[in-house]
């Protein structure tokens, strides 16, 4: 729910309406701007509905928000929000280029491979210390000594750098060594890792997963910046279809259509989304 106060609101008004909120078990929000303070009420919209704030005579408007997404929704935050991975800008209307190894196996390869997709326009660099593999056997990151090369490499090619966080128990080690979070597509539902990524304030790039609804995607990125963390980029990586051509789907549709109902930066991750290099490029 959305509360517009009136102009010359005092502060005590504010919170005593902040307090009604609270009080009913939902989340209250406090949103000053330059010529409305706006409130924000989370949960329950019935249990909200009993606090009549139509008729307090500070409230100049109240508007409920139906999705079930509400702090990522474009009724709650009309304009795109723009988030920073180091001095990188990505939202509205900037368009960088994340690029890199899907692992990070040496100091050598992850530095002549930053090098060279900085000199070609990438503007951010990915890496994974820690991989999800679907076999056992299958090599599953350096870890620690990955995270160590990417702090490295960062700082010897002057790049901003993301890498998957795959469990909480790494979450301080990779904030020290790591630009931004990536919740990969395997991870888009796991709410403890989401909520522990919200407690913070590291930029987030988090992808859809392979089955996920775009509402799905929403809601998880609803569990993260609820936790208080607003620097979400969602990302595009392909859906899981009956067509083979290629690895996955990349779901073109997904991107506007996101863009329309969420203010969070869109990415779209075209190697995931289509395993064919030729299909990569621009």
């Amino acid at each position: 729910m959305i509360i517009v106060l009136k102009p010359g609101t005092s502060k005590d008004d504010a919170d005593a309406i902040l307090g009604r909120i609270e009080a009913t078990g939902c989340k209250p929000l406090y949103m000053p701007g330059s010529e409305r303070v706006v409130l924000g009420a989370l949960g329950d919209e019935r249990v909200l509905a009993t606090l009549q704030l139509e008729s307090h005579p500070a409230v100049e408007s109240v508007t409920p928000i139906l999705s079930p997404y509400k702090m990522v929704s474009r009724e709650f935050h009309p304009h795109d929000t723009v988030v920073y991975v180091g001095d990188v800008a990505f939202g509205s209307r900037h368009f960088p280029v994340i690029a890199g190894p899907c692992s990070i196996e040496s100091l050598e390869q992850l530095e002549a491979t930053a090098r060279a997709v900085k000199s070609a326009g990438a503007r951010c660099l990915r890496g994974g210390a820690y991989k999800p593999r679907s076999s056992p056997y299958a090599f599953q990151g350096l870890g620690r000594e990955g995270l160590e090369i990417l702090s490295e490499v960062s700082e010897a090619v002057g790049i901003p750098t993301v890498t998957e966080i795959l469990d909480v128990a790494d979450l301080d080690a990779i904030a020290d060594h790591a630009d931004a979070f990536q919740i990969g597509a395997r991870n888009m539902q796991n709410y403890t890792l989401l909520n522990a990524v919200g407690a913070t304030q590291k930029p987030t790039v988090l992808k859809r997963g392979p089955a996920a609804t775009i509402d799905e995607l929403l809601l998880a990125a609803e569990y993260v910046v609820s936790s208080g963390n607003p620097n979400v980029i969602l990302c595009e990586r392909g859906i899981k279809t009956f067509e083979r051509a290629t690895r996955n789907t990349l779901d073109l549709n997904a991107v506007p259509y996101l863009k329309e109902r969420s203010h969070l930066p869109v990415i779209g991750d075209p190697s995931h989304g289509t395993g064919v290099r030729s299909l990569v490029g621009p």
